[in-house]
């Protein structure tokens, strides 16, 4: 039977798997959401012996129910390949106490790689079943992973182009270096005078601009999304999950049916919205940690139950979660209000008009799996230092966002339950800050010098990802101001 998915704003009929892939967003600006969250299929002791690669599938079939066996098998077989550089596609790493899930294997070193690696693929394969003739134009904002990934990921696919837009001060030099070097003729990339909300927003009105869509239309181009908003990169998301908790019970770690925690490092709330649905698909996930840096705007929200995004924006050395408006947020107010689009939809007014939202108590009682914590930037770099001294394991910042607020969640709850941090990019992708917080000594030293200093005392080969960019010759240039991106994508495509 087919699972079809529900905008989160609207009671319009609801559509396949594939159709919620191409669209992205739906048109009255909610989000997707399959009508029912599967249970698994198979045991945990079933999935302990499984590769990556077969636990996706048995993850991603219950989604994604349109598509045939043989047609998402080629998707995920082409995804999880050699361009990842571990067989095991998300291997675990014990340190301190904690298990680290490292997300950063792929081709661009951060956890976007995950999805976006197979997204492509599905978009594609969605396409063909829908008979979509127009090339499809891959509009993307992001605060610094997303793009790189996004863009490798798409490049020289036939039938599409991508267009990202990033905050120009806002990446660190090695994200922006990586997506300013991308190679393909149909690959697009414009920084813009603004930060990440100011990106996405502007990203979000052509989605939702009707006049562009039928101009666009009339040239053969259809707008899709490559951010998490799109269903097609949250699914593949849930199954690191699940390969998480059976590969802990394959190693013995944790016996069959033991609870276990996850904390996050939580910027536009994909990936803890991925934990939470292989929590509700009967993965034994016990306290889902929502970690943030200082843009607290979570935090904040499952403290007190109220959101609000009028505060200062504030640049941190975790640039991937200095966001305020966490999109994804969207899909959890819309099942903790039982399914009431309605109330999302007011909600969502609501921060658009007012800057603010407040959720009623039983919705919060829903949300009562999810727990906040925040870490500052001195906390941040303290605990990058720590695990080094202690374990010689080296955390880039967002990771240790991740681990230094579980650790003041374990003080202050006496919670000894193992846990999982997602461990979401590597410090080769953020080495300035990772090596000024182990010792400042290493402020005087250019990036790249750096690059061979964190190789020398982590023990860990830099990054084919990184060796490309050491002199990779920059490609795009394009700045505009926020105001402009619409005239920047109609330039792009003429």
């Amino acid at each position: 039977m087919n699972l079809l998915y529900q905008s989160t704003r609207s009671n319009t009929a609801p559509i396949t798997a594939s159709q919620a892939i191409l669209k992205g967003l739906a048109e009255d600006g909610g989000l997707f959401v399959p009508e029912s969250i599967p249970a698994l299929k198979v045991s945990l002791e079933e999935l302990s012996n499984m590769t990556y690669q077969q636990t996706a599938y048995e993850v991603m079939k219950l989604y994604f129910t349109d598509f045939t066996e043989e047609e998402l098998k080629s998707c995920i077989s082409k995804a999880y390949d050699e361009k990842f550089d571990t067989t095991e596609i998300a291997p675990l790493k014990e340190a301190g106490g904690f298990y680290y899930l490292e997300l950063f294997h792929g081709s661009t070193i951060a956890f976007k790689d995950m999805a976006l690696s197979i997204l492509p693929h599905l978009l594609t394969t969605a396409a063909k079943k829908n008979q979509v003739t127009d090339e499809i134009v891959i509009l993307t904002a992001t605060s610094g992973d997303t793009g790189k990934a996004a863009l490798a990921g798409f490049a020289e696919v036939p039938g599409t182009k991508i267009i990202v837009f990033y905050p120009k001060d806002g990446v660190s030099p090695i994200q922006e270096k990586q997506m300013v070097t991308q190679k393909g003729d149909n690959t697009y990339v414009v920084g813009i005078d603004g930060n990440f909300d100011d990106a996405q927003n502007g990203v979000k009105a052509m989605f939702n601009n009707k006049a562009l869509a039928d101009s666009l239309k009339a040239k053969g181009y259809v707008f899709s999304s490559a951010n998490s908003i799109n269903i097609g990169r949250l699914v593949p998301q849930i199954v690191y999950y699940v390969y998480a908790y059976a590969s802990l019970l394959r190693k013995g770690v944790i016996a069959e049916g033991e609870k276990i925690n996850v904390s996050v490092p939580t910027g536009n709330f994909g990936n803890i919205l991925a934990a939470y649905f292989a929590k509700e698909m009967g993965v034994p996930l016990n306290k889902l940690v929502c970690a943030s840096n200082e843009n607290k705007v979570l935090f904040d929200f499952f403290d007190t139950g109220i959101y609000n995004r009028k505060r200062e924006f504030i640049l941190t050395s975790s640039p991937s979660m200095d966001i305020l408006i966490s999109s994804n947020l969207e899909r959890l107010l819309y099942l903790a209000a039982g399914r009431d689009s309605e109330k999302t939809l007011a909600l969502m007014n609501g921060l658009s008009k007012e800057g603010e939202y407040v959720i009623t108590p039983e919705m919060k009682v829903n949300m009562d799996g999810i727990t906040g914590g925040f870490a500052t930037e001195a906390q941040t770099a303290e605990t990058i230092k720590a695990v080094y001294e202690k374990t010689g394991y080296v955390l880039d910042t967002h990771t240790a966002v991740g681990a230094s607020v579980y650790e003041r969640y374990q003080e202050e709850s006496s919670d000894n339950t193992k846990v999982i941090i997602a461990s979401t990019a590597s410090p080769y992708k953020f080495t300035r800050s990772v090596m000024e917080a182990i010792d400042p000594k290493y402020g005087s030293l250019g990036d790249f010098e750096l690059l061979d200093e964190l190789s020398r005392i982590s023990g860990v080969n830099v990054p084919a990802a990184i060796e490309e960019i050491r002199s990779a010759k920059v490609l795009h240039d394009r700045v505009c101001k926020t105001e402009e991106m619409q005239k920047v994508v109609e330039g792009i495509l003429n």
